[in-house]
């Protein structure tokens, strides 16, 4: 049975009308997978080595932060990694059991690289300790109980499908753990070191992360099980209908259609809800640059770099994926008596409305100085004037639908993604932060601030031209569109 969904997998990735798409985010997965697992591996084997020479106890100090490195895999899975895309509604009509169509998706996600990726961090670090001398039985309990930890992250992100409220505040409760930490008022690392070094210490306490992920594989199987019905776990929910007049966006004109159909499916929408809250975790992206937490990152350069970001949360979080937000409804849209140039006017507005605010929201910059809140400013005014036309032209490119009533899908979900859009997103990063050198090389940072905020007050000048372009393209690629987004 397992041979026979493989082959049908297989089937469906090679006779799909995004075949080349397909084809080119693997690759590029691929590379971005081995880059990660270098990384993780050359940490692993070096990690004990480093502590020792900083006069640390290496077991012992990751250990101690290990509960730190669980809630980040947890988050990072959450918004990241995606359960194995599987048809499940056909294969609800033909003759197969429930329960195998069930194992197999947990075998693929199982097979996920968010978990594929830890060991290439933990097997070397293991294999350091036993050169080391430490415990051989030891070491084989502790290391099993680390994997078993990961795989209950694996099937807990499964359950937590659209939970975003508590992952949100598992995310908040532990930042309070890391500042308190930090200021030195509650150490709970104290508490839950000790048990991820009882593992070690002990023969029998990694038993207490295998039961727990038993349990939590055992929960989430018969969670699938109990929705794997037409009319039950994958039907559409009903819920009570409400009406919003949204009558202070008629100044607007024609546009205000637009915009007040974008609110609305901004605030009944799960995806979009999702987008913007990552919208508003942008904000905080400017800690890693302005602070000097990190020495790599204390340059005038990568402040740039940060200002794009943090002013930019919204044009990245939602923005980039215009006009596949309204993918369920795209071809009742083409049939309406309706302007490219406004639906692209309204989808602008609002990218220029979420830009301004996070510039607003970002004003404690202030505290690093001047330089780091100029970062923003000026980032914010060439994401209006630059990048906003960048993203709404990539936009013409996107031909993935997106599943509007859930953040991910129960069995998968994929970003709208192709080589062009990748290729489009390159100037977004790279072309303030070469035109702020050219004024800092030349000059100082004050003339670098200038040239990015001065390429963005041009942009805004030739928007009328620029987007004549945009609307000829949207055009072209209309009925290409409209194709891709029937595809399921």
């Amino acid at each position: 049975m397992f041979k026979h969904f493989i082959n049908l997998e297989w089937k469906s990735f090679f006779r799909s009308a995004s075949f080349q798409t397909s084809l080119a985010i693997k690759i590029l997965m691929g590379l971005g997978a081995l880059y990660f697992i270098s990384i993780f591996a050359g940490a692993g084997g070096l990690l004990f080595f480093g502590l020792e020479k900083a006069g640390l106890e290496p077991l012992q100090t990751v250990n101690q932060y290990l509960i730190y490195y669980m809630v980040v895999d947890l988050l990072a899975r959450y918004f990241l990694q995606k359960m194995p895309i599987i048809n499940i509604k056909q294969l609800l009509l033909l003759p197969f059991e429930k329960s195998k169509i069930v194992k197999f998706g947990f075998g693929k996600t199982a097979l996920s690289f968010f978990n594929l990726v830890h060991p290439f961090f933990f097997i070397p670090f293991s294999v350091v300790l036993l050169a080391q001398g430490y415990d051989p039985l030891g070491v084989i309990c502790w290391h099993l109980g680390i994997m078993c930890l990961i795989y209950f992250n694996n099937f807990l992100n499964v359950i937590l499908n659209d939970v975003t409220g508590l992952i949100v505040a598992v995310a908040a409760i532990f930042g309070g753990f890391a500042a308190m930490q930090y200021y030195e008022i509650f150490d709970i690392t104290q508490y839950t070191g000790a048990f991820f070094q009882g593992m070690y210490e002990t023969y029998w306490m990694w038993l207490l992360p295998l039961l727990a992920a038993a349990i939590i594989i055992k929960i989430a199987y018969d969670y699938f099980i109990k929705l794997l019905y037409l009319d039950a776990g994958l039907a559409s929910k009903a819920q009570v209908a409400s009406t919003e007049n949204l009558d202070w966006l008629d100044r607007f004109g024609k546009l205000s259609t637009f915009l007040k159909n974008d609110i609305k499916l901004i605030k009944r929408n799960k995806r979009s809800k999702t987008a913007v809250i990552m919208s508003v975790v942008f904000l905080f992206y400017g800690l890693l640059f302005f602070t000097g937490a990190v020495e790599t990152y204390d340059n005038n350069f990568m402040k740039i770099f940060a200002g794009i970001f943090v002013s930019g949360g919204f044009l990245f979080s939602f923005g980039q994926f215009v006009p596949s937000w309204d993918s369920s409804y795209y071809s009742l849209m083409m049939t309406q008596n309706l302007s490219y140039r406004e639906y692209l006017d309204s989808k602008w507005w609002l990218i220029v409305i979420a830009t301004c605010v996070s510039v607003i929201l970002a004003l404690p910059y202030f505290y690093f100085g001047w330089q780091a809140y100029a970062a923003v400013l000026v980032g914010g005014i060439f994401n209006i004037g630059v990048n906003s036309h960048v993203v709404l032209l990539g936009g013409a490119y996107i031909k993935t639908p997106i599943d509007l009533t859930s953040n991910k899908k129960a069995f998968g979900d994929k970003q709208a993604f192709n080589m062009k859009t990748m290729l489009l997103s390159i100037p977004k990063l790279l072309l303030p932060i070469i035109v702020y050198a050219i004024g800092h090389l030349i000059v100082g940072p004050w003339l670098g601030y200038v040239l990015v905020a001065l390429a963005g007050v041009l942009g805004f000048a030739f928007k009328n031209a620029v987007f004549k372009k945009i609307e000829k393209i949207y055009k072209t690629e209309k009925y290409s569109t409209l194709q891709a987004y029937k595809q399921k």
